[in-house]
């Protein structure tokens, strides 16, 4: 009976965790779709700053037009912003983007320092002895634009002192809820040439007459404003990229552990059902033993 007490015991406890996954796994589909929306409802003003962006840097002289558009001549040293997730349970997705860095930037030959978003990716950069700058976690459930703005002053401030001569943002892209796939982009100096793989691939500006603008003040004032800030508006895209991803991955995550739980279950039920059935024919025979040693006796 003690064999068939512990299959109880476990079959309990196994149950108890497949109750646990399974309300995870409503919770991150739950969260995945407000992720979801909150990309959505920042791609209309993320589009037209592109436009706009693009339309000024396009104009003769780019590279005086601003410093954050000038190429550098010397890679002397860069910089990585790398967004991962502040808790575990979603199968590879932390250890995948941070594999994905280790694998890109540890072959450079210039110093690399690195500001990371998320608690599991600044642990995992600091156990492996790497110049972490800096490290944003905690962030809300659903962040603003006002609560990531500060990490792309900090990359812009660097590239802008000197102290780094390339910016790259390292992310994880939301395809869809089955596929997430670790990104790269050069953030600073700003590539502006092609809009592919930025916000969105605007065949307007390749095609046809491109729109006249008129600006006020002027372009130098325009740029002072609007490249720092569509500059920290990748960030928060790639935040908000990341976050659908993560919660997708912890769905799947989920999924997974309760259909193995499940099934885990199930073969030691039959496991139990069989230690029973054992035991009562075990005492079957003991009864019928019994009985014939007394038939016997008497």
């Amino acid at each position: 009976m003690s064999n068939a007490r512990e299959f109880r015991l476990r079959i309990r406890s196994i149950k108890n965790i497949a109750q646990v996954t399974r309300a995870l796994q409503a919770v991150s589909a739950s969260k995945v779709r407000k992720a979801m929306q909150a990309m959505l409802n920042t791609r209309p003003y993320a589009t037209k700053a592109w436009q706009v962006l693009t339309h000024i840097a396009l104009q003769p002289g780019r590279a005086n037009l601003h410093p954050l558009l000038t190429p550098r001549d010397e890679d002397k040293a860069e910089l990585v912003v790398l967004v991962t997730g502040d808790r575990g349970l979603a199968g590879a997705y932390n250890s995948n983007i941070v594999r994905y860095v280790l694998t890109t930037f540890d072959k450079r030959n210039v110093p690399v320092k690195y500001i990371t978003i998320g608690k599991k990716g600044r642990d995992m950069m600091i156990r492996r002895h790497k110049n972490v700058l800096a490290e944003f976690s905690n962030l809300p459930a659903a962040p603003s634009f006002t609560d990531v703005s500060a990490i792309g002053r900090l990359a812009v401030e660097e590239f802008l002192e000197g102290n780094v001569d390339r910016v790259y943002l390292v992310y994880t892209d939301f395809v869809n809820m089955a596929r997430q796939v670790p990104t790269m982009k050069q953030l600073l100096p700003l590539e502006v040439t092609s809009g592919g793989g930025r916000v969105q691939d605007f065949e307007l500006i390749k095609n046809g007459p491109q729109a006249a603008y008129t600006y006020e003040p002027g372009e130098a004032e325009i740029l002072d404003q609007i490249v720092p800030r569509f500059t920290a508006l990748q960030v928060y895209q790639a935040v908000l990229e990341s976050l659908a991803s993560e919660h997708a991955a912890r769905m799947v995550a989920m999924k997974n552990a309760t259909d193995s739980a499940t099934e885990l279950a199930s073969a030691l039920q039959l496991e139990y059902n069989k230690a029973r059935q054992q035991t009562i024919t075990s005492e079957m025979l003991d009864i019928v033993g019994g009985a014939e040693s007394l038939v016997k006796s008497g």
